[in-house]
């Protein structure tokens, strides 16, 4: 039975919000490393200002670099916040990651339809790759702003003079105040070429029935 507009876009809120209950967690974890890397060349750069400035009084102690890790941070955040530091910048996860679904799924499965010759009959894979790709990308650039936001809020450290966030309103509004409109667009070019791939080779690998060639390929289990 063919599904309305108005119930794709439900079933894709529906998977979009499953999907943030999992991922929200290593994303979280995503972001803090990809922040240490930053966080740690400015307090590098600051070191090295103080040793210049210290100098002349004697011999300025090394700094010594530590790499954070994963599992450092999965501890602290346990220890410090429990479950709900994992989870920091739910809402805002929420709020790309639903509207993203509700976008991608019904465009997705009404380009993928253009390209069946016949109702009953599976589109040809490139059909599926390119309406992966297109739709994927679509949605991508769709809920940038959204994406800016969330990545802001779970940023645990701050470099110099970095702002800090109470939400997801007081963080919309700064960026607006200091950084302008378009600071929500940032990196939506980026995440297109690496959304269009992800989701045009998913859905090919889907609707070819690799999984299911995959999945038959184990041995069975008598009862």
């Amino acid at each position: 039975k063919k599904l309305t507009l108005l119930r794709e876009m439900l079933a894709g809120c529906g998977a979009g919000t499953c999907q943030v209950i999992v991922t929200t967690p290593m994303e979280m974890l995503k972001i803090q490393l990809q922040d240490a890397g930053r966080i740690a060349a400015q307090k590098k750069l600051m070191a090295a200002q103080a040793q210049l400035s210290s100098s002349a009084a004697g011999a300025a102690e090394p700094v010594v670099e530590t790499r954070t890790t994963a599992m450092q941070i999965t501890r602290e955040l346990l220890r410090s916040k429990g479950i709900a530091g994992l989870y920091k910048g739910l809402g805002a996860t929420l709020l790309r990651d639903v509207p993203f679904s509700i976008v991608y799924f019904p465009l997705f499965a009404n380009l993928n339809k253009l390209g069946q010759k016949d109702p009953n009959v599976k589109a040809p894979f490139y059909v599926s790759f390119l309406s992966g790709c297109v739709a994927g990308s679509t949605a991508a650039v769709a809920v940038n702003p959204c994406d800016v936001i969330k990545t802001r809020l779970q940023s645990l450290q701050r470099g110099v003079n970095e702002d800090t966030y109470s939400g997801i309103l007081d963080c919309t509004k700064k960026i607006w105040q200091k950084e302008g409109p378009m600071a929500f667009l940032k990196g939506a070019y980026c995440r297109a070429l690496v959304i269009a791939p992800l989701f045009g080779i998913a859905q090919v690998v889907y609707f070819i029935g690799i999984a299911e060639f995959l999945l038959d390929m184990l041995p069975k289990h008598r009862a």
